[in-house]
């Protein structure tokens, strides 16, 4: 694990999650659906469109993949098609839980209140969570279509934050996207950086973490020895 330390340790008594990417390998999953809705309508969808959209809200994009595939669909209903791709994908066991994640989220959840910040519809996190036996684990739970702006804005993690009676600079976060990071960032959250292998975040977006891990059993340590106040908060140096 790479990391940087400042002077003064910060008090943290709650944790926010990113899922996509962080708990679940469902990253996939999702450019598969939009690359499958936009190969209807003969566009070719790329890793540049992925890397786009990667944070956005649900109606964000939505939004996105209507302008491109030039879909007369509506915006809710280019949103709908993709959404039930992923829950039929999450129910049919094709959005396991990464390595260490389990571990993770319950020895967190023993010690502070969790939460989850996800770009996710509220349909798709209910589904995951309920699928791998972890609703119970958190105390609140945000899709960023519940609030103004996606990631990289810090709505989401400003309100799961406020959920858990929270400002942000008394909660650690985890991460794995550019976009991600920079929301969890903006809103105050120290962040630990998982980045995620396939779409890894960018130099820019890893400076605002305070430590890089390589896996979620990194990331359990990290975060159990920040809640214990063996590890001070602040930007990788």
């Amino acid at each position: 694990m790479a990391d940087g330390t400042q002077p003064v340790a910060a008090v943290f008594d709650a944790v926010v999650f990113d899922m996509d990417g962080v708990l679940v390998d469902s990253e996939h999953l999702w450019e598969e659906n939009w690359t499958a809705y936009a190969a209807r309508h003969d566009v070719r969808w790329t890793s540049e469109d992925t890397a786009t959209v990667q944070g956005m809200s649900a109606p964000e994009w939505a939004a996105y993949l209507a302008d491109r595939s030039g879909t007369a669909d509506t915006v809710e209903q280019v949103e709908h098609a993709v959404v039930d791709g992923m829950i039929a994908a999450v129910e049919a066991g094709e959005a396991p839980l990464l390595p260490g994640a389990d571990a993770m989220v319950r020895d967190v959840s023993a010690k502070v209140p969790i939460a989850l910040a996800s770009s996710a519809t509220r349909k798709v996190i209910d589904a995951v969570l309920s699928t791998h036996g972890l609703a119970g684990e958190f105390t609140a739970t945000v899709s960023s279509a519940e609030v103004a702006r996606g990631k990289p804005n810090p709505d989401v993690y400003l309100e799961a934050s406020a959920r858990l009676g929270r400002s942000g600079g008394e909660c650690l976060a985890v991460e794995d996207s550019s976009n991600g990071i920079k929301a969890a960032a903006a809103a105050g959250l120290t962040v630990i950086a998982l980045p995620n292998r396939t779409y890894p975040p960018r130099d820019d977006a890893l400076a605002l973490a305070s430590a890089v891990a390589t896996d979620n059993d990194e990331v359990r340590v990290a975060l159990l020895a920040y809640l214990a106040g063996e590890r001070a908060g602040g930007a990788v140096t």
